[in-house]
């Protein structure tokens, strides 16, 4: 596969070669992953779908209007990448049914297989390292809902391939509204992702502090950040209808991160410690100093 990145082709692998169960990649077979069936009786799968019930339930346009004025802001907090890193030593994620570590552990986990496929792509690299990082809304009084697992757009018909979507928006408040129930709802077609509305999540706030704080990363890592909990578009190809040119450029490079976000996860912890030094150059590099959450 070739991408152009700053107007350089260069050559990267085909996203196919990584779903392939090697064990040296995965620790169990690729249709293991992202399994959201429901069993009233597993723990974890319950926490899952409890989790994207309240989600699908509560993310409605005007809830997501509240919550970018609220966090657009940037006053709840100021902190280095590092700090903010390290917040996630104790997290779980409670959307995620393929782990149930400490959402750092999967930031190195995440940074260091693309570290070892893409050596020269130093920006690649802190993508995958702190591409969650917008996760620690979760530790200032936001709910877990309004902070993980797969996104959608809000304004416009729910797809069809939302996890969940047969029963999960029983009770959304938008469902009964009909200027949001049309293909385009209140957008206009191909009027691109920048211009529509997403639920309120990691990726998005993320983006925009990072926009915010004038990170140097280039727009490849921006769009990986703020779509690559968008499973919807870049998985199951929906909303092509209100893609731009550009966002169908930019979805190859997500498809790409997600193969590095998914399959790296296992019960192997990196030695953080001794992987600081490295990753610190680069936060210096592209994200320095202390930002503004």
């Amino acid at each position: 596969m070739r991408l152009l990145t700053n107007s350089k082709t260069i050559e990267i692998l085909d996203p196919s070669e990584l779903w392939r169960p090697e064990p040296a990649f995965a620790n169990k077979p690729i249709k293991q992953f992202r399994d959201y069936s429901i069993d009233e009786n597993n723990i974890v799968k319950e926490r899952v779908r409890i989790t994207y019930e309240n989600m699908h339930t509560y993310q409605t346009v005007d809830f997501v209007k509240e919550k970018r004025k609220q966090w657009l802001a940037f006053s709840h907090f100021k902190a280095t990448v590092r700090e903010a890193l390290e917040k996630l030593n104790d997290l779980v994620d409670e959307s995620d049914p393929d782990v149930d570590i400490p959402n750092i552990v999967h930031a190195f986990q995440t940074a260091e297989r693309i570290r070892q496929d893409y050596p020269d792509m130093d920006w690649f690299h802190l993508t995958g390292l702190i591409h969650d990082l917008g996760k620690v809304m979760a530790f200032y009084d936001e709910p877990q809902w309004a902070v993980v697992g797969d996104t959608f757009v809000v304004g416009c018909q729910w797809s069809e391939d939302i996890v969940y979507r047969e029963h999960s928006f029983a009770k959304n408040a938008d469902g009964k509204n009909p200027k949001y129930n049309t293909k385009y709802g209140i957008y206009q077609p191909h009027c691109g992702l920048d211009k529509v509305t997403m639920s309120w999540g990691h990726d998005e706030y993320l983006y925009w502090v990072l926009k915010h704080n004038k990170s140097t990363l280039p727009q490849e890592a921006l769009s990986m950040i703020r779509y690559h909990s968008f499973y919807p578009w870049h998985n199951s190809n929906n909303y092509a209808h209100l893609e731009s040119p550009e966002d169908v450029e930019m979805k190859k490079w997500v498809k790409l991160f997600n193969t590095y976000d998914l399959y790296t996860k296992s019960s192997n912890v990196p030695d953080i410690e001794n992987l600081w030094p490295y990753y610190q150059t680069l936060i210096d590099k592209y994200v320095p100093g202390v930002l503004e959450w």
